[in-house]
């Protein structure tokens, strides 16, 4: 070989990194071939998570607790440490709750446990950092959460995991008696039945299943009523329902005059129901006071009330 051909191919810089460049991709397939065998041979693996369920057990105008499920699977022959639970819940990128779950427990080996994340929206908080998120509404959510577990050989390893779904921010419904029908009139004993509107201000549903309230005319209290029968209140709509009662006429003084001669009397209610909607069942207080109504025995038609 000439001098000049022993240069050129010396001088070929294309083809010395073509030769590094295959003998260092054989060096990492070598590396990762004999990883792969110590890792087989040894039983160890990487655990894998995934979110499965979130409930929300408890729901009121002042809070939602949330649980959410994750299943976590460990390929190992020896139990793994769960150390801690990072988590953020965040509503069109602001967040509304984080938090950190330290020593969160342990994952069996060679099998799955679900492990429970609770964490609790406080709406208050939320309304106070965002005023442009109102009583009534729906808003979407998206729950991240950072599983950090210790696995022999590869270490310390991050699992993250998203989920996403929407929350409402519950309102309390308007109630107005719309309607009182006698059943008996007597002034020992009276029975009739109060026709309840129900205003719901909620961008969902509320299916009306119990109802329990104290009532109260021209101050007097007449007692407890419940639900007579369920309904259902749509989203911005209103919900209408029969509530029996039984009171003394006697007992309101010269206010019964006043209710006989149909000038009117004051009301008041309050109390509580509880409703299912597509979020879980609810307990929304109901509350009204002031309202003024006219007593008319059964066969009238209307009833004004204010």
């Amino acid at each position: 070989m000439s001098s000049t051909e022993k240069e050129h191919k010396d001088s070929n810089p294309e083809k010395e990194g073509e030769e590094s460049g295959g003998f260092i991709d054989k060096v990492k397939d070598f590396i990762h071939d004999i990883g792969e065998k110590i890792e087989g041979a040894i039983g160890f693996g990487k655990p894998t998570a995934d979110v499965t369920a979130i409930h929300i057990p408890t729901i009121n105008l002042e809070k939602a607790d949330i649980v959410v499920d994750v299943l976590v699977t460990n390929p190992n022959p020896i139990p793994i440490p769960l150390i801690d639970i990072n988590y953020l819940v965040e509503s069109d990128g602001r967040k509304l709750v984080s938090g950190l779950i330290p020593d969160a427990g342990t994952i069996q080996a060679h099998g799955s446990e679900t492990v429970n994340i609770p964490l609790t929206l406080v709406y208050a908080d939320i309304k106070d950092t965002y005023d442009d998120i109102k009583p009534g509404s729906v808003i979407p959510y998206r729950i991240k959460v950072d599983l950090i577990v210790d696995v022999p050989i590869f270490g310390r390893l991050t699992l993250p995991l998203e989920k996403t779904g929407e929350i409402p921010i519950p309102y309390k419904p308007d109630v107005d008696i719309e309607k009182i029908q006698f059943e008996k009139f007597s002034f020992e004993e009276t029975t009739a039945i109060l026709h309840l509107k129900l205003g719901n201000k909620n961008e969902f549903d509320l299916g009306l299943n119990a109802l329990k309230s104290e009532i109260w005319l021209s101050d007097e209290s007449i007692g407890s009523a419940e639900l007579i029968e369920p309904t259902k209140i749509d989203k911005n709509g209103f919900g209408f329902t029969k509530i029996p009662v039984t009171f003394r006429p006697k007992d309101f003084g010269s206010a019964l005059w006043d209710m006989i001669r149909g000038r009117g009397t004051g009301y008041a209610i309050k109390g509580m129901i509880d409703v299912d909607t597509p979020f879980g069942p609810m307990k929304l207080p109901i509350v009204k006071e002031g309202g003024t109504t006219k007593l008319k025995k059964e066969g009238d038609d209307e009833e004004e009330v204010r």
